[in-house]
């Protein structure tokens, strides 16, 4: 998978500290549905992300996908396309975070399934238009609580890295399949994703 950006603590305008630091793996979509996108508001900490998590031991990217939907979103999903990969150098926690990201479309919706931690920070799913969370990314509130959240002022850069990225992908498909206006206006019509490749 291609890698698309590596954070650092000053792309976030913080200091690097020296830590030992453990590699985690984890994977996510650009949820597709009915024109939107799937995105995870966390509102304990005024910021929002994509749904995913953590792969755990003896699963592949794609099984830990389909089991993140799953629970974050209650939905069953069908991916369509790599997107890339973000790697995340977080020295205050000890962590090296390597996300793999895909394109993915709801093929059966269903209520999500929380644990204690999401559902402790807050979490709310929402579906918006791909351009209204980039913007939303680019402009979330600079409240006291996302100030002082480390781990959220990665998460935003990276997910508007992804976003911005599926929107080319989608601009790319509008130029090779040509849509009405009202189509574009939606930006994602799933029927046009099938020729992402893979590779």
């Amino acid at each position: 998978m291609k890698l698309l950006l590596e954070l650092r603590d000053k792309d976030i305008g913080a200091i690097s500290k020296k830590s030992i630091m453990k590699e985690r793996a984890a994977s996510r979509a650009i949820l597709m549905n009915n024109g939107k996108i799937a995105l995870m508001n966390v509102t304990k900490h005024s910021y929002h992300k994509l749904p995913g998590g953590g792969i755990e031991k003896g699963e592949s990217i794609e099984e830990a996908l389909l089991r993140e939907m799953k629970e974050e979103t209650g939905c069953k999903i069908k991916i369509i396309a790599e997107l890339g990969k973000i790697i995340e150098h977080r020295t205050h926690l000890g962590i090296i975070q390597t996300s793999y990201c895909y394109l993915a479309e709801v093929v059966k919706k269903g209520k999500p399934e929380f644990d204690k931690g999401e559902l402790s920070a807050g979490y709310k799913l929402e579906w918006v238009k791909i351009d209204e969370a980039i913007k939303l990314l680019k402009k979330e509130p600079e409240t006291k609580k996302r100030l002082e959240n480390y781990a959220g002022k990665f998460i935003i850069k990276r997910e508007l890295k992804f976003i911005e990225e599926a929107r080319k992908i989608i601009n790319s498909q509008l130029r090779r399949n040509p849509m009405t206006k009202a189509n574009i206006r939606s930006m994602l019509c799933t029927k046009h994703f099938r020729f992402v490749s893979l590779n």
